[in-house]
């Protein structure tokens, strides 16, 4: 999984969903599990509500219909798991990812000023005096009047003089307030736009590096285009990718859902006498040829999504593992276990018409590794395993030299790279009361090893070869390791090598008595038995100092 990726956790405790939610931008992310919070919350309420309508027997059947109907969709949505995405373009739009939102607060608007009262006017009727015929006589009366209507102005005149000087400074700070509010405003929103603008530069820059082929943009595209497949909440959503740019190879390890994240309930009856809901359940046996149906349409459903988003052309085979975590009835204990692996190529896979086929059937013809029953959960081996834990295997693109081990086994002398081949498998069969042979050193192709295993079910002659190679090993090394197994009347041969193995290989050997071990198995091998060491392609071939197509290695 990429390290820059981000991911929350939700469920729903009423309708028991739960859902991870993944992305590479936790905005975007937080968005996203947000929403999903907020649906299940309406669904939720939306059931609260129509068990509370509830209150007549003849509405209780209609629930029972309704529940019946649900039953029967949901039963359905699993029987189509594989068709429902055909039609669906399981490639990335980038420009989707992008936010092209506008800034959502709009921009504060001026209020009206206030304006100012009327001005007195000292000549209107409000400040002429009213004399009577008394006053015209006297003048001392006159004159009284006259001052007081004087007066009245000028104290009109002084408190709209004061008013306007109040409504100036309401105005003026009205004014400051409204700039403070546009420029917090206009702070906003160049934050938004330089935060948006970011987001999708980093989409463009996702995308440059998707198109120049870089092997962890394709890891993060796949992984994209797996988080947008949905199925229903209670599967698990969980998966760890791996590319092998030299093989263009994609390594899915995919976490399947077990029975218990089925539906079971096919049809809900109500009773009417004892006024209760009867639920009719799935027998066993249809639940779990459904089980081993999905399992099969979500493999090749997740090849389909893979291949058809591969815009580029990235990945000529896909090697799908499928993972099922289940409680083991025997011990109580939780277990993790591989049980069912196919490698297929794009072109083989194009060719097949998956609205047509039977899944069990094409994932035999496949030469798929799996149980004839995948309820059981049989674990299988599968054909390629991720190893993302141990950080020593070196590849020639992606060198971390500075590391604690100091033995590079992919530049050993070749003798001393047989020898410890030799010895470390005598300790590993050893330990289970097997022989094992040395043969002589040599550099003539042949035997390095043979182990006679004395148990009567798994035991028999088991021939040994040891490649200390820096390059991809192709098929050739597997038919020369098959001719060796019929020559030597062996019933297993395993073939180990500092390197991995190209398509070619697996492909042959998959459905044959042969074993391809890794220079990472190798190493984990080592460990096992109390030894640590390296592996650095790159550092192998300077140090040898051969042509790449030399001696093979």
């Amino acid at each position: 999984m990429p390290s820059d990726s981000y991911w929350i956790d939700v469920k729903h405790d009423g309708l028991h969903a739960y859902r991870r939610i993944r992305g590479r931008d936790p905005y975007v992310v937080k968005q996203k599990a947000d929403a999903q919070v907020a649906a299940w919350d309406e669904k939720w309420s939306k059931i609260q509500q129509r068990q509370l309508a509830l209150r007549s027997k003849e509405e209780k059947k209609e629930e029972a219909a309704r529940r019946t109907q649900e039953a029967s969709e949901s039963l359905q949505n699993i029987d189509n798991t594989l068709t429902s995405a055909l039609s669906r373009n399981a490639a990335i739009n980038w420009e989707l990812l992008k936010d092209h939102s506008e800034f959502p607060g709009p921009k504060p608007k001026l209020k009206a000023k206030q304006g100012y009262p009327l001005e007195p006017d000292a000549l209107g009727p409000r400040y002429k005096a009213t004399l009577s015929i008394w006053d015209r006589m006297f003048s001392s009366r006159r004159q009284r009047k006259q001052d007081a209507a004087r007066a009245l102005f000028q104290k009109d005149y002084a408190a709209w003089q004061e008013a306007r000087i109040r409504i100036d400074k309401e105005n003026l700070d009205a004014d400051i307030q409204h700039q403070k509010r546009v420029s917090a405003w206009e702070s906003e929103r160049a934050s938004f736009e330089s935060t948006q603008q970011t987001k999708n530069a980093a989409v463009d820059a996702q995308r440059a590096a998707y198109m120049g082929m870089a092997p962890e943009s394709i890891i993060d595209y796949c992984d994209q285009v797996l988080s947008n497949s949905e199925y229903p909440d209670t599967f698990p959503k969980s998966w760890r990718l791996d590319y092998r740019s030299d093989a263009k190879l994609l390594l899915i390890e995919y976490s399947l859902p077990n029975t218990d994240a089925l539906p079971r309930v096919k049809e809900v009856k109500y009773n009417t006498s004892h006024d209760e809901f009867v639920e009719v359940y799935l027998q066993d046996s249809a639940l779990e040829k459904m089980y081993d149906a999905l399992l099969y349409k979500i493999t090749f459903r997740t090849i389909h999504e893979v291949f058809q988003a591969d815009l580029i052309n990235a990945i000529d085979f896909i090697v799908f593992n499928g993972w099922v975590k289940a409680i083991d009835k025997a011990s109580g204990q939780e277990v993790n276990g591989c049980i069912l692996s196919v490698q297929v190529s794009k072109q083989e896979f194009t060719a097949i018409n998956l609205n047509q086929i039977d899944p069990k059937a094409c994932f035999k013809k496949l030469k798929g590794v799996g149980s004839s029953k995948l309820a059981a959960l049989v674990p299988v081996r599968p054909i390629l395993q991720l190893d993302t834990q141990d950080e020593r295997f070196i590849s020639s693109h992606d060198v971390f030299a500075a590391l604690d081990d100091s033995v590079n086994l992919a530049a050993m002398d070749w003798e001393e790279f047989e020898q410890l081949i030799r010895e470390v498998f005598e300790k590993e069969f050893s330990a289970n009361g097997s022989e094992v042979k040395i043969t002589r050193a040599s550099r003539d192709g042949g035997v390095d090893a043979v182990v006679f295993d004395p148990d009567p079910l798994r035991g028999g002659k088991i021939v040994i070869q040891a490649k200390r190679y820096t390059n991809t090993v192709g098929v050739s090394a597997v038919r020369d390791l098959y001719g060796t197994l019929m020559n030597e009347g062996a019933n297993k041969g395993i073939l180990v090598t500092t390197a991995d193995y190209g398509p070619d290989a697996y492909e042959f050997a998959k459905d044959k008595p042969l074993t391809l071990l890794s220079g990472s198995n190798l190493l984990h091998l080592l460990e096992k038995h109390g030894h640590r060491a390296k592996i650095d392609l790159k550092e192998a071939k300077q140090i040898l100092q051969l042509p790449t197509n030399r001696r093979g290695e």
